[in-house]
């Protein structure tokens, strides 16, 4: 096991660009598989999720080269489909959520695909239904076997149809979206997932020949081709390590720049932060935080409390509420976070409050938070990081903490944050990775 021991209460200062998107990554990597030709992916983060995807798609018979830090290019030309009846397949694709991602391309182009149940965060019921729904409206056939564990679908005639998603999941669209892209006919996707991740992907799959149409709206159109073409891509800065980045910057009162964070892509992230009192700065494409001793919560118009809720896009991702509450803590002022979509991931806030922290947790879904408004630090303890949402919030907590903080587990840290503790450390911070 891997841990951070931070020594808290340094200001940081300096400028940080964020990493490539990593919930973009793991859609964009799979859609290389829907051609035969060579397609070249600019920005991948370097993470523990997306290298280990990287690594799947290499097993399957992918040609993978990398070209730079962050660019890799990749030809599914020889895809070797009895790779996934392996005890290999299963032992890779399990160890990652990411991975349910393969079935949309493998289905579209090869009629038939499996995939044992895939692992990631343990944050409460995250159920699939929307993906094999979807799957199933285009025709194909859907079995799970209990005893092996393995969702097998067969595809080999995917129809174009109408179908109203019950969700709007980003990965089932997704998913969905790629399975159509080479069905037959026109399918429409309504009650889609429009997250600038996915409106990316759509823009990908039409330079390679798709025809969608609806992009960044809930109904998408989709008229199948026969075949698609590669293509050159360049993914998106991580939204969710741009909110992290503002929060850290107010917790521990520093003074930070994050460079080419594509402001226009953000939504309402910057504002949500600027209701927490927190001073943002636009300057181009870079968003600008100053120093700031104090920052208050706002409250609504009748004086009622500030809630921050998670929402489908354009709503608050749920991914930043972990980040959202823990830079309330020191907030002048009360906050309500509402998580609506997961039901375990405010099961953290334990460890805050045994830093010092004045948190009420209502229920599984909802925590309000008394801001401490600097009259106390917080302490420095030993904590375990359940996830990577929350680890990187017990990581703010930490760097704003009076004395010293081990945090263990940071394995779950680093699937979604690339070189954190190197990154952090440019800006000042004091904090060592342990065995």
């Amino acid at each position: 096991m891997l841990s951070f021991k931070i020594e808290g209460g340094h200001r940081l200062r300096g400028e940080i660009t964020p990493q490539g998107a990593k919930n973009e990554a793991l859609q964009i990597l799979c859609a290389v598989l829907l051609t035969d030709q060579p397609v070249t992916i600019h920005n991948i983060p370097d993470i523990r999720d997306v290298n280990k995807l990287i690594e799947l798609l290499g097993a399957m018979g992918v040609k993978v080269e990398r070209l730079s830090e962050s660019t890799y290019r990749f030809q599914a030309d020889n895809v070797d489909v009895n790779y996934l009846e392996t005890d290999d397949y299963r032992k890779k694709a399990a160890s990652l959520r990411g991975s349910i991602m393969v079935l949309g391309p493998m289905l579209a182009r090869f009629g038939r695909s499996k995939i044992p149940r895939p692992g990631g965060d343990k944050i409460g019921r995250r159920r699939l239904d929307t993906h094999f729904l979807g799957f199933e409206k285009l025709g194909a056939r859907f079995n799970y076997d209990g005893s092996d564990g393995f969702y097998n679908i067969d595809a080999r005639n995917l129809q174009g149809t109408y179908m109203l998603l019950d969700e709007a999941s980003v990965t089932g669209t997704a998913n969905v979206l790629m399975a159509a892209v080479l069905a037959k006919g026109k399918t429409t996707i309504y009650n889609a997932a429009c997250e600038p991740y996915l409106q990316q992907l759509c823009a990908m799959l039409n330079r390679m020949g798709a025809q969608i149409s609806g992009i960044g709206s809930n109904l998408l159109t989709i008229e199948g081709v026969e075949y698609l073409k590669g293509t050159e891509h360049t993914m998106l800065p991580d939204m969710i390590e741009i909110g992290s980045f503002i929060g850290m910057a107010a917790m521990t009162q520093s003074e930070i720049t994050i460079k080419n964070a594509r402001v226009d892509q953000l939504g309402l992230i910057p504002d949500v932060f600027r209701r927490l009192g927190i001073q943002l700065q636009i300057k181009g494409d870079d968003i600008f935080v100053p120093a700031q001793d104090r920052y208050q919560i706002e409250t609504f118009i009748d004086g009622s409390i500030m809630t921050v809720a998670d929402a489908p896009w354009p709503g608050f991702t749920p991914d930043l509420l972990s980040i959202v509450l823990v830079t309330a803590v020191q907030a002048k002022g009360t906050l309500l976070v509402h998580q609506k979509m997961f039901e375990s991931r405010l099961f953290f806030v334990d460890k805050l409050m045994d830093m010092g922290a004045q948190i009420i947790l209502c229920d599984p879904h909802r925590a309000t938070v008394i801001g401490l408004d600097r009259r106390m630090p917080l302490r420095g303890i030993q904590m375990t990081s359940p996830d990577i949402r929350a680890g990187v919030a017990l990581l703010i907590a930490a760097l704003s903490a009076k004395g010293t903080s081990i945090i263990d587990n940071v394995e779950q840290i680093d699937r979604g944050y690339q070189h954190i503790d190197t990154r952090l450390r440019n800006l000042g911070a004091v904090i060592d990775r342990m065995e």
